[in-house]
């Protein structure tokens, strides 16, 4: 089954076909990989709580329903999408935010999603 993004992927664009421009034209394929890489309930979960602020593997799996093995894996893409730095602090690494956007991204989140509905 192709992906939303495969299904249009053989779109043509013509140039010049609108008047207007949107502001994430020539972006589009950055945004949607970003939004692919939080678009997992463990890894949001993961960044809301580091949006908090910075945390080990262990806080994280206190606060969060999943082991310790499902929190280190999403990290993992966290950190290979560049969304989580982790830093050393004596025998532990604690995990922060490391692209504002994410912060960003979050709050609006939390915004749209925390608050009564309607």
């Amino acid at each position: 089954m192709k992906s939303a993004l495969e299904k249009h992927s053989d779109l043509e664009i013509s140039p010049g076909t609108s008047d207007v421009a949107h502001p994430l034209a020539g972006s589009e394929v950055e945004a949607s990989g970003f939004l692919k890489a939080m678009a997992h309930d463990g890894r949001l979960l993961i960044l809301c709580l580091l949006c908090e602020y910075p945390r080990t593997v262990g806080e994280l799996e206190a606060a969060m329903p999943f082991r310790q093995a499902a929190v280190s894996q999403q990290l993992a893409r966290l950190r290979l999408e560049d969304m989580v730095i982790a830093e050393r602090q004596g025998k532990h690494l604690r995990y922060r935010i490391s692209d504002p956007r994410v912060s960003r991204l979050v709050e609006t989140l939390d915004e749209i999603f925390s608050g009564p509905v309607g």
